[in-house]
């Protein structure tokens, strides 16, 4: 890759801040280390330790780079199908140098073929379909996480979106990009999120009679006790800091 290609892409044309400001918000807060809630003695030694869980809110204009030419083409490209970007996209947020649309499920696959179809923008990779487990974050518990790439224009962006632990079904994305088959086959069993529509969606890690969905945050940790000369280590779950 030239040196040229690394530098930020010209301003493009602007638009108003088209979508209204959000702060961000915290979902939760963690005290101590393992999932410990303190209520046996902390045997960690990170009973003290406070972390606050924050989802970042709506990123101001201008983001920089090519990243307010791809929401131009992007909520441009939206309009011109009769879709209003922000009935389309929730937030749009810039964290740790890159751009993630926030997708409302029901408009999961028309935003992904306009980014894929789109001349001005052609992401035409998709690298995967990841799970997320918030439980703290009600109404949106279950989340995925979309990276694409661009080879003609050399860009990437993300694509998020969420469901309710309630009603965990997102529309799936192999009629966009096929290959997420099996993205979605491993999220589907690890999270137990339902892509409606996919041709056959069966477990690909866990056996087909596997009970829950092992990566989620409320899935026991299980294990087996450990017997040593004259003492005998429990289980993890059984430990009392993660009780």
């Amino acid at each position: 890759m030239s040196e040229s290609q690394n530098l930020p892409a010209p301003a493009a044309e602007q638009l108003p801040q088209p979508l209204a400001a959000q702060a961000a918000e915290v979902v939760a807060v963690r005290h101590g280390m393992f999932g410990g809630n303190g209520t046996g003695g902390d045997t960690s030694g990170y009973g003290r330790l406070v972390r606050t869980v924050e989802l970042p809110g709506q990123s101001p204009r201008p983001y920089g780079g090519y990243f307010d030419e791809v929401e131009n083409e992007l909520f441009g490209a939206l309009d011109e199908g009769d879709l209003a970007p922000e009935r389309a996209i929730e937030k749009v947020v810039v964290h740790r140098d890159q751009l993630t649309f926030h997708v409302r499920r029901e408009h999961l696959v028309e935003v992904a073929k306009t980014l894929r179809d789109d001349p001005a923008l052609r992401f035409e990779l998709c690298l995967g379909v990841s799970g997320v487990h918030f439980p703290e974050d009600a109404g949106r518990e279950l989340q995925i996480l979309v990276p694409l790439l661009s080879i003609t224009h050399n860009r990437r962006v993300h694509l998020a979106t969420s469901c309710p632990d309630t009603d965990p079904h997102m529309p799936s994305l192999t009629g966009v990009y096929p290959a997420t088959d099996w993205h979605e086959r491993e999220t589907w069993d690890m999270f137990g999120i339902v892509f409606d529509g996919h041709p056959a969606l069966t477990r690909i890690l866990m056996p087909d009679d596997w009970p829950g969905h092992p990566q989620r945050k409320d899935y026991p940790l299980g294990g087996i006790p450990v017997e040593f000369k004259g003492a005998q280590i429990p289980a993890p779950d059984q430990r009392r800091s993660y009780r």
